[in-house]
C-alpha cells in the first residue's frame, strides 16, 4: 500500500501547486476587476473609454482558471459543498465508506465523462483558433485548452482520494478526515 500512498502524495503535491498558482491568479483577477470597475466609471466622467472587451474578458478568463485549477485541491481538503447534517456526526470509518463509494460511483464517473467530452471541445476550439465574438476580445482556445487539463487533475485527485480511503479502511493509513495544518499527507 505504501507505493500507492506515495502516488497519492505526488498527486496531492501537484494539485497543491496548481492551487497555489490559482491563488496567485485570484489576486490578478481582483486587480483586473478593480481596474475595470474604476475605469468604467472614470471613463464615463472623462468621456473616454479606459477599459476594453479584452480587459473584461481577461477578468472572466482568470475567474475560470481559478475555478478550474483549484477544484482538485478543494476535493483534497474537503472544501466542496456537501450535506453535513448527518455526515458530520458519523464516525471516521463510516465517513470513509461514504467518501469511497461517493468517489467511485459519483465523482470519478462524472469527471471521466467530462474529461472525455471536453477533449474534443478543446481540440475543435484549438483547430479553429477560436476567438471572442466581441470586438477586441481575446482568443478563447487557450482557455478551453485548460479545461481537459483541469479535469485530468481532478480525476487524479479522485484516484488519490480512493487510495487514502482504502488505506484507512484497511488499517494501513491515517484517517483522511483528521485535521491537517497544511492539507498534506498524513501517513
Amino acid at each position: 500500500m505504501k507505493p500507492w500512498l506515495r502516488l497519492a502524495d505526488i498527486i496531492d503535491a501537484c494539485n497543491r501547486r496548481l492551487a497555489y498558482f490559482a491563488a496567485g491568479l485570484t489576486l490578478l483577477m481582483v486587480l483586473f476587476g478593480a481596474y475595470n470597475a474604476v475605469a468604467r466609471y472614470l471613463g464615463k466622467f472623462l468621456g473616454a473609454a479606459l477599459t476594453s472587451n479584452a480587459l473584461v474578458e481577461a477578468q472572466w478568463y482568470l475567474f475560470s482558471l481559478v475555478f478550474l485549477l483549484a477544484a482538485p485541491w478543494a476535493l483534497r481538503v474537503g472544501a466542496h459543498v456537501q450535506v453535513d447534517v448527518l455526515y458530520g456526526g458519523l464516525k471516521p470509518r463510516k465517513k470513509a465508506w461514504i467518501d469511497l463509494l461517493g468517489t467511485l460511483f459519483l465523482v470519478l464517473p462524472f469527471v471521466a465523462l467530462s474529461l472525455y467530452t471536453c477533449v474534443e471541445f478543446a481540440h475543435l476550439s484549438f483547430l479553429a483558433r477560436e476567438e471572442s465574438n466581441d470586438p477586441g476580445g481575446l482568443a478563447r482556445w487557450p482557455l478551453k485548452a485548460v479545461v481537459p487539463l483541469a479535469f485530468a487533475a481532478l480525476l487524479l485527485q479522485g484516484l488519490a482520494q480512493v487510495i487514502r480511503q482504502v488505506a484507512f479502511l484497511l488499517g494501513l493509513g491515517a484517517d483522511p478526515h483528521a485535521p491537517q495544518l497544511d492539507g498534506g499527507s498524513q501517513h
